[in-house]
């Protein structure tokens, strides 16, 4: 799960936070490296689980309602969303519980944003159609909860409120870890029951293995890249850029220079797109414009061993 994307984002953070505290202890910054990374896959987990835990309030909800129903003798609500053959699935998955038991993580504090999601969920038009569509299938099951995450937890500020109440880390995370929840959904089928495989944590040791090398080699050779800016900014004010820029494009240096199969044009882009992210409105472009020409800087002294593509994305 835990893809480069995710990898360039944390060390960007990583990174200033490293030259921003006082103690540059390298051994410590990558430990806190890899414990952020491991932050993104224990929200990955958490998310799926107020899927679970959406499910379980709407059964309690269910059985008031037809104890009701009895009572008055008026004909008993549909259990169609409380008995939701994908939502139940999802409960029963072992790899999601052995990450609940493990980490002893649990919606349970946090009833009342499980129950104000669920109120919303149950007044709105998705779960309408959904309860009054004829359709009785896992196929109809699983796209309403498809359709409900991405109108209802994807972009959902009080929710994200609450889980940056939890960790700090979940904030810059959400955005990118709600890509890997929609998939998930998307993958799950039926047959699988419990044994339904999630997402790991890596896709490989390669991945980790990236986020290492690629670290290390930003804080190891910080005055060479650094130096590799100064050579290629003639033509910019690279005395009036802005911290985090000079950060940025030190950890695409070091991705160009440590990394020979990953093409310039993929360097650049990814860093360009971080720095609309995370710099000024005025980063993306001045950055992608410095790493086009300290790119073609260090091909042309041989420093570089790759080459440019032609054309590249335009911004």
């Amino acid at each position: 799960m835990i893809n480069r994307e995710i990898i360039r984002i944390k060390i960007v953070q990583l990174t200033y936070a490293y030259y921003q505290n006082g103690s540059k202890n390298m051994d410590s910054a990558e430990k806190e490296l890899f414990f952020s990374l491991s932050k993104a896959y224990d929200l990955y987990n958490y998310l799926l689980a107020l899927i679970v835990a959406v499910t379980k309030e709407a059964r309690k909800h269910l059985e008031v309602a037809q104890s009701k129903a009895k009572r008055e003798g008026t004909p008993e609500p549909s259990g169609k969303f409380a008995y939701n053959r994908f939502a139940l699935q999802l409960e029963e998955n072992r790899m999601l519980n052995d990450f609940l038991e493990i980490q002893k993580k649990s919606w349970d504090n946090d009833i009342e944003a499980v129950q104000t999601l669920y109120n919303q969920i149950v007044s709105s038009t998705i779960y309408q159609e959904y309860m009054d569509n004829e359709e009785d299938s896992y196929a109809a099951d699983r796209e309403l909860w498809r359709k409900i995450y991405r109108t209802f937890i994807q972009d959902n500020n009080e929710l994200d409120s609450v889980l940056e109440e939890q960790s700090l880390y979940w904030n810059d995370d959400k955005e990118i870890v709600d890509t890997f929840v929609l998939k998930t959904i998307k993958r799950f089928e039926e047959n699988n029951k419990a044994s339904q495989e999630l997402l790991p944590e890596y896709d490989s040791e390669e991945d980790k293995d990236f986020a290492r090398k690629l670290f290390r080699s930003t804080i190891l050779n910080a005055n060479e890249y650094q130096g590799f800016m100064s050579e290629a900014s003639h033509n910019w004010d690279f005395s009036r850029l802005a911290y985090m820029d000079v950060v940025i494009m030190q950890i695409a240096i070091a991705e160009m220079m440590t990394f020979p199969s990953i093409p310039i044009s993929v360097t650049i882009n990814e860093f360009v797109d971080i720095a609309k992210l995370y710099s000024t409105p005025k980063s993306g472009g001045y950055i992608n414009g410095m790493l086009d020409a300290i790119a073609r800087h260090l091909i042309n002294t041989h420093r570089l061993m790759k080459r440019m593509e032609e054309p590249r994305r335009k911004y």
